[in-house]
């Protein structure tokens, strides 16, 4: 279902868009990501495993996933993890993993791969935001160059998500129900932390035009840059989370036990 409080939505969305269901039978979704070659992965959290979906096919992609959560590329094309069981990995070519962070950490939940090869990430427990400098995870680096280092303090911050000219960073706070906004400095650490939307939001995704795209309790509620809300899409299932398809083009939804997909007239923000 498709809820307009905006003319604006319908540049977005087609007010005959259906909403898709792509796989259902999961214990809980989360964290979806397609890749540039259009498969789509996403964490399936209580049984521990990252799915694929490709070409109409479903597969699992990794067992003992180590409760991963949030999911993203980096410009290489390697899967990087926030693993809920405490650290932040990434896949190799090779099938090998990469511990990029752990120390110190309990819960990481979501991350954004930076343009500049950094990624930033949220601890839900700890009530903190990292930053994964770029010679820790950019090309060709791996630990233990570089470093991870918190950059916002939030009593429980959830899902994150880059604005499209990677100025700020959107962070959800899931204890006060409150959205906020960061400038980025020119190091990567931020500063001028304020509101943007009130309303309760796991994880959140941007497009090219600045509209900000939050998965909350019952549908996707889409605000521009400026905070109007332009409307709402509501799956049969409360979502979790959402990522722009192929191309950067449609939008992929995690709700509760399913996968589901809706095109849309925009593009996405590029982050990888």
């Amino acid at each position: 279902m498709l809820e307009a409080k905006s003319e604006k939505f319908w540049t977005l969305v087609d007010k005959n868009a259906q909403i898709k269901q792509i796989g259902t039978g999961f214990a809980f979704t989360e964290g979806p990501v397609c890749s540039r070659r259009g498969f789509v992965l996403f964490s399936d959290i209580p049984n521990q495993k990252i799915m694929k979906w490709e070409r109409g096919q479903m597969t699992v992609f990794r067992e003992n996933s180590n409760k991963a959560n949030g999911l993203t590329f980096d410009h290489q094309g390697r899967l990087l993890a926030a693993e809920g069981g405490g650290r932040v990995t990434r896949t190799e070519k090779n099938g090998s993993i990469t511990v990029l962070a752990e120390q110190g950490l309990q819960g990481p939940n979501d991350l954004v791969y930076a343009i500049d090869g950094s990624v930033y990430f949220t601890d839900l427990p700890k009530g903190l935001v990292y930053q994964i400098t770029r010679e820790r995870s950019g090309v060709g680096a791996a630990p233990p160059r570089g470093e991870v280092r918190v950059v916002a303090e939030t009593p429980a911050p959830n899902g994150v998500a880059l604005s499209p000219n990677q100025q700020q960073l959107y962070v959800a706070c899931v204890k006060t129900n409150v959205v906020k906004v960061h400038d980025i400095e020119g190091d990567g650490r931020l500063k001028n932390g304020r509101d943007f939307a009130q309303l309760r939001v796991d994880g959140l995704k941007t497009d090219e035009d600045g509209n900000v795209w939050m998965a909350s309790r019952d549908g996707i509620y889409v605000y521009s840059g400026a905070g109007e809300h332009l409307g709402t899409i509501k799956p049969p299932e409360g979502p979790s989370n959402c990522c722009w398809g192929e191309g950067f083009r449609g939008l992929y939804i995690t709700a509760r036990k399913s996968l589901y997909h809706i095109p849309t007239k925009n593009a996405g923000t590029r982050t990888f």
